[in-house]
């Protein structure tokens, strides 16, 4: 079944990662638990650059509830990663993001991840029930990478 590809121009929010040799397996591409670790990358790093503070240290925490990743083509070491990030809801206690994988000159995304956030409370952790609302902090940086309705 053909899946739609998201491009550049899908994205939001921008971040380079720099590609390792471990990164890759033994077929030479982008082992697939490494694109977990740069979705969670492109979200944390997105929440401490655009709010200032130590997330893990506000009230209530956003815990990782879902991921999946869609494949379109293999990416890997040496080139680095570009790595777009938008929202595509923020809820009450929950935001949604989504995270583009891009390497070379392509427009096309070679992956593209989906991210939620549950936040809870931080003294109870993870396994804790969701709580309202998120941290006013974290809601003004991430309503900036919801797009425009068009």
């Amino acid at each position: 079944m053909p899946q739609d590809v998201p491009t550049k121009a899908d994205y939001i929010a921008w971040r380079t990662a720099t590609t390792r040799w471990r990164d890759d397996d033994a077929y030479g591409h982008l082992n697939n638990a490494t694109y977990y670790e740069l979705f969670d990358t492109a979200v944390n790093a997105y929440l401490y650059d655009a709010t200032g503070v130590d997330v893990r240290a506000l009230p209530q925490i956003g815990v990782v509830a879902e991921t999946g990743c869609r494949y379109f083509r293999e990416i890997g070491f040496p080139e680095p990663i570009e790595m777009g990030l938008v929202v595509d809801k923020v809820g009450t206690s929950s935001i949604v993001y989504r995270i583009g994988l891009f390497q070379g000159a392509s427009e096309d995304a070679a992956a593209e991840g989906r991210f939620v956030h549950v936040y809870v409370d931080n003294t109870h952790g993870a396994g804790s029930r969701p709580v309202t609302p998120i941290p006013d902090v974290v809601r003004q940086a991430v309503v900036r990478l919801v797009p425009p309705q068009g």
